[in-house]
């Protein structure tokens, strides 16, 4: 489901971009390694900063990058115009890449999820679709927010998200073990459980 305005604003803020840069693009490079000259998806790229963190932080190669929002799209159209021939941009969802960029089975050397699996009903779908388009030892970079925050009054005042089958730290763990996305000690959660960072294999 698409953020609100609330959300929309908070994701695009200079905290927020802060964080991203300067706290969970380098966690996640301590815990999976860079992606140096790799093929990668983006799951949700929004206005495409996370994008720009893939390619410049982690030396991805090139980019497909998708979002449901035409015009987080078009803002990161614009943000990335600088990476001609490294980046594809799609409208889509983040549950058929094959509609999006008719990605094949093992397509993608790494596939990258800043924070938003939560925003999607169907998030175990999602899990599965990044799990089939990585290759064997293909990396999942995943930074979520799970149901413990998502049902503290501020998060419930301010944002929409699916109202059903929320996820805990456990069950998106658990839900990628189920895909063979297989992640030993290499995540973290902040916050009492409120958000979960790590890195998962594709057996």
């Amino acid at each position: 489901m698409l953020m609100n305005r609330a959300e929309t604003l908070l994701v695009n803020s200079p905290p927020r971009r802060w964080l991203q840069r300067l706290y969970e693009a380098p966690l996640l490079a301590r815990l999976g390694g860079r992606t140096l000259g790799a093929h990668v998806a983006e799951i949700g790229c929004g206005s495409g900063y996370g994008t720009r963190l893939i390619l410049d932080v982690f030396g991805a190669a090139t980019v497909d990058a998708v979002d449901l929002d035409p015009a987080m799209i078009e803002r990161a159209r614009r943000r990335l115009a600088r990476y001609d021939g490294r980046v594809r941009l799609a409208v889509g969802d983040a549950t058929d890449l094959r509609a999006a960029f008719d990605a094949d089975d093992g397509t993608y050397d790494a596939v990258f999820d800043f924070g938003i699996i939560h925003h999607i009903p169907a998030w175990r779908d999602a899990v599965a679709e990044a799990a089939r388009v990585l290759k064997p030892g293909g990396r999942f970079y995943f930074e979520e927010v799970t149901a413990t925050a998502l049902a503290r009054p501020t998060y419930r005042a301010l944002f929409d998200h699916p109202t059903k089958d929320r996820f805990t730290a456990g069950e998106f763990l658990a839900e990628l073990s189920r895909h063979q996305l297989e992640f030993g000690e290499q995540w973290r959660t902040r916050t009492g459980g409120d958000y979960l960072l790590g890195v998962a294999e594709r057996g």
